[in-house]
């Protein structure tokens, strides 16, 4: 698979904390590299405090972050295919998503819910920690992929290795 930039997708039902966080951490992390997009099947409409304040912290830009339904994507994808379809939580993977012309690579990178913890500021604040550290370690890994050499299974099975990580 060679192209100069690729369009990732990130899948989450809410589209209020993992696909956002997610969007943002390949977007500073290789952003010359990939179009990074996040949607979900029934988003919250905003994106959760907590992963705005955790990416802020961080020194994200955050003011183009926004909660939207993967529908938002369908009208383009015809002059402007996706590459890469990673849904992050188990309810998007187990969803009907819908079909993506050019058939783009997908991979399931599921990670526990931060937005569903109940308890302390501390304890949802471990919560978005660790989904951002989650994700982080798999986009890295994603973004050193040598994607030139491989072809479309063997990108598929290395995608599966890493979301185990």
């Amino acid at each position: 698979m060679t192209k100069s930039r690729y369009r990732v997708l990130f899948l989450c039902t809410g589209n209020s904390a993992r696909s956002i966080l997610a969007e943002a951490i390949l977007d500073r992390m290789a952003g010359d590299r990939f179009e990074s997009l996040s949607a979900g099947s029934m988003p919250k409409g905003e994106v959760h405090p907590g992963a705005i304040e955790l990416l802020r912290e961080h020194d994200f830009e955050t003011a183009e972050l926004r909660s939207k339904n993967w529908s938002e994507f369908s009208d383009e994808i015809d002059e402007n295919p996706i590459d890469f379809v990673f849904t992050v939580c188990d309810n998007a993977a187990n969803e009907v998503c819908p079909v993506w012309p050019g058939q783009p690579v997908t991979a399931h990178w599921g990670v526990p819910d931060p937005a569903a913890v109940e308890g302390s500021r501390a304890e949802q604040r471990i919560a978005f920690c660790d989904a951002a550290k989650r994700l982080n370690a798999r986009i890295e890994a994603f973004v050193n992929l040598p994607m030139e050499a491989l072809d479309r299974m063997a990108l598929r099975t290395r995608l599966e290795e890493i979301g185990q990580l």
